[in-house]
């Protein structure tokens, strides 16, 4: 099953919005892929479930350097460890990012709610998205390259 074209934009516009306004992220959209494979691709992995007439998950991967970046321009401070406050920080930037993105798909007519976010910590953890294929949208910034997976269908 792939993911339809209309889910696509509320989350790549959501997230770019967010990393702009929250980091000063400088964003470009690199091409897209399907991601076969259950492993993650990055060190840091937060994960967004959504039920209502979007249904599936949102992975939004990076680096560490790429994490460590973000959070440090968010909180105006040097961040150089992934400690508790900086995997708080990329755990709520994932829900901030399906939060609007959310919020976009009510604008088209499709609801959806977003679970609290979970967080990997660790490239190469098994991640089983079953039947749903993952669509991934890379992501480029100054700090790095988020790719956002979505494995999402209609109910």
């Amino acid at each position: 099953m792939t993911v339809k074209p209309e889910f696509i934009n509320p989350f790549v516009t959501a997230a770019a919005e967010v990393l702009r306004a929250e980091a000063g992220a400088e964003v470009s959209r690199g091409g897209l892929t399907l991601h076969n494979s259950g492993k993650t691709t990055r060190d840091v992995t937060t994960l967004i479930s959504l039920v209502g007439d979007v249904e599936g998950v949102v992975l939004y991967c990076m680096d560490e350097p790429m994490c460590l970046g973000l959070i440090s321009q968010m909180m105006g401070e040097e961040c150089t460890e992934f400690d508790e406050m900086a995997q708080s920080g990329v755990g709520e930037l994932g829900n901030v990012m399906s939060g609007r993105a959310a919020m976009k798909l009510s604008e088209l007519g499709l609801e959806a709610q977003i679970s609290p976010p979970t967080l990997i910590v660790g490239r190469g953890a098994s991640v089983s998205t079953l039947s749903f294929q993952r669509l991934v949208v890379p992501l480029e910034t100054q700090f790095g390259t988020m790719e956002t997976h979505l494995a999402l269908r209609q109910k």
